[in-house]
């Protein structure tokens, strides 16, 4: 089973750079997408000549921000929207497919912001959405993918030391809040399998940062400890444009 993950920094948009023959070169089984920056029926017009079905998310207060989706060439025993915290609940930040013996959920984790404004809520989602993840977890195994919005470590950025604690991404708080699914039993996938390797998922768009790599690894694939043994291949597929980021994505057995 393949899993991708992406955040096509506008679902609209990106169905215009080529995206609908990158998902067939790929050819995941499942698809996770992150800021489609539309309504659930828009992702659904778009994608309606796909062979996967579609479950999408969308921002309840602002229209065209946020969002998330599944797409799945085999349809989820249930579907379900968000986490139940309405204070966490109304930007279209979640959404969880169950399968028979795994739930994939797709994440767009808030960004703190260049201003830090929202760093402190920051630290709240991580907390909760760490929660939300243990309990599913009771039940079977989970894979959580997308963007999380923050380099866990040096390699995971190009300029490491310019960033910590003065840019949103690499602030100690966030960090503390990956080491702390890592710590609860989430394995970063990737590493699992490229523990030394230099890859990133997103550039920013000034000054030629992706021509230059200049860039950050923020999207990751979360897998339970407990399906460990599943994990056939982890990567990062930089070389498929059309977004600031980049899909990454998973093999399991």
């Amino acid at each position: 089973m393949k899993i991708i993950s992406f955040n096509v920094n506008g679902i609209r948009a990106i169905a215009n750079r080529n995206f609908g023959n990158d998902v067939q070169l790929m050819d995941p089984d499942i698809l996770c997408l992150q800021e489609t920056k539309a309504t659930a029926a828009q992702v659904k017009k778009v994608l309606e000549d796909s062979n996967y079905h579609v479950f999408a998310n969308e921002s309840k207060i602002r229209k065209g921000y946020s969002g998330t989706a599944i797409l799945s060439k085999t349809k989820p025993n249930q579907v379900h929207f968000d986490f139940n915290m309405s204070k966490h609940d109304d930007e279209g930040r979640v959404i969880t497919a169950e399968f028979d013996n795994l739930y994939v959920v797709s994440v767009y984790v808030p960004n703190s912001g260049s201003d830090l404004k929202r760093l402190s809520y920051r630290q709240e989602w991580d907390r909760d959405f760490l929660a939300f993840l243990k309990d599913l977890e009771k039940d079977k195994p989970v894979l959580a993918c997308g963007d999380f919005n923050v380099a866990h470590k040096d390699i995971d950025l190009a300029r490491p030391k310019a960033n910590y604690n003065k840019s949103a991404g690499y602030m100690q708080e966030e960090i503390d809040g990956m080491n702390a699914f890592v710590e609860n039993g989430f394995l970063d996938t990737f590493r699992q399998k490229a523990p030394e390797e230099v890859k990133y998922s997103w550039w920013s768009s000034r000054g030629g940062a992706r021509e230059k790599n200049v860039g950050w690894r923020i999207d990751y694939c979360l897998l339970s400890e407990s399906a460990k043994d599943r994990l056939s291949d982890a990567f990062i597929h930089n070389d498929i444009l059309g977004s600031d980021h980049c899909p990454v994505g998973v093999v399991l057995r």
